[in-house]
């Protein structure tokens, strides 16, 4: 049986072959996931299609078309139980991935090599002078300092000529985002402007309701919903913002599709909330948190990322305090939030602790004058100050 590239999307014409979870001459079983494909919208996994033993004809780190044959499966015409779960012990020569299959093919023994990386762990350059073997073939970075994934690189990389520096190759996702955000910036008439919300009474309603909402929908309340609420209602009276333009021409979007912008280990994705401002506040949030757990599990489908009206990005949770969010083309606004902060404002004459987020709305000036963005901004601002009648609506 091959193991075929399958179609993710019109505007998906290849991918690259991040990695094998099996190896050549493994068994494998029905519905076991056996490699990881990454596009430059998505990443996403592949499943045994039957039984038998797998014989990878791509190898990490290749791009291919889509339909590409990339493996087989010989079906042996028995089903292979998945092996029992063992507790394997530490290696005592602990070595990279890399280095593990580029001594098991030039047969040498790890036992007999001292690493030179963290912990002591084994690289394809201390294989060099064991045998023959030629490190600047090697096809993985020659001395990896960190073992934490990087959303940068993929499995291939060029040799260097400086142990304090690495050179990999951009992975797909990346390199279109990196396009993406170039192109926001040379195409667009880019503006922020900046304003301020009291989050006092969400904080207090979120208190009250959350884990009420959670015991009757099965999810608690946040933040979020409250502002794609917030920016669903902004957006129908200031329709500029939910704008885009096409040509010559500047085509209103009369619904309310926002993109939530979810950081992912290789890159932000922004997954869409479709009709959001049909949706009730726990939907809302089902929804975040679905696609939250789809991002994880590498099972986002392109049709998730499609279209959107309007981002919001919530660069908060990472403790940003204040920045200019980029426009996501088409569209011609995004709403950055940030970090809830305790600060001294003036309420009625006096000095008051409140907690303060700073938030930014970045727009195309081409489309949207700034009075609109200010206004637009402010109507944000006093949505998220008295949620009350929009909270009980939702």
């Amino acid at each position: 049986m091959e193991i075929k590239v399958p179609s993710v999307g019109e505007s998906v014409v290849e991918a690259l072959v991040g990695k094998w979870l099996k190896n050549s001459g493994d068994q494998v079983v029905k519905d076991e996931i056996i490699c990881e494909l990454e596009t430059d919208k998505i990443t996403f996994t592949l499943q045994a299609d039957a039984a038998g033993v797998l014989k990878q004809l791509v190898a990490e780190g290749e791009t291919v078309k889509i339909g590409t044959t990339i493996g087989t499966i010989e079906e042996n015409g028995k089903t292979v139980p998945p092996p029992a779960p063992t507790a394997s012990p530490e290696p005592a020569h602990p070595a990279s991935p890399a280095a593990r299959k580029l001594a098991a093919e030039k047969g040498i023994d790890l036992a007999t090599v001292k690493g030179s990386g963290k912990g002591g762990r084994i690289t394809p350059v201390d294989l060099a002078g064991k045998a023959e073997v030629k490190v600047e073939e090697d096809l993985s970075p020659p001395v990896v300092r960190s073992e934490e994934p990087t959303p940068y690189a993929v499995s291939r990389s060029t040799p260097q000529q400086d142990d304090r520096t690495r050179r990999v190759h951009m992975s797909p996702i990346r390199k279109r985002i990196a396009e993406r955000l170039l192109a926001a910036r040379q195409q667009t008439a880019m503006l922020t402007t900046f304003n301020e919300a009291d989050m006092s009474r969400i904080i207090e309603l979120r208190s009250r309701h959350k884990e009420q909402m959670k015991e009757r929908h099965g999810i608690p309340l946040g933040f979020m919903s409250f502002f794609v609420k917030s920016c669903c209602e902004a957006l129908r009276e200031f329709p500029a913002v939910n704008a885009r333009i096409d040509a010559e021409d500047i085509v209103f979007n009369d619904y309310y599709d926002i993109g939530i912008a979810i950081g992912a280990e290789k890159g932000l994705v922004v997954p869409v909330l479709r009709d959001a401002d049909r949706l009730h506040f726990w939907e809302i949030e089902k929804g975040i948190a679905d696609f939250s757990l789809k991002i994880k599990e590498n099972k986002i489908a392109i049709s998730d990322l499609e279209g959107g009206t309007f981002t919001i990005s919530n660069g908060g949770v990472y403790g940003s305090m204040l920045s200019t969010p980029i426009i996501n083309p088409p569209q011609s606004a995004v709403l950055g939030m940030h970090a809830i902060q305790e600060r001294a404002v003036v309420r009625r004459g006096e000095i008051v602790i409140r907690p303060m987020m700073y938030l930014a709305l970045s727009y195309d000036h081409r489309l949207i004058d700034g009075r609109v963005a200010v206004q637009f901004l402010k109507r944000v601002k006093e949505l998220l100050e008295e949620p009350e009648e929009l909270f009980l609506e939702g």
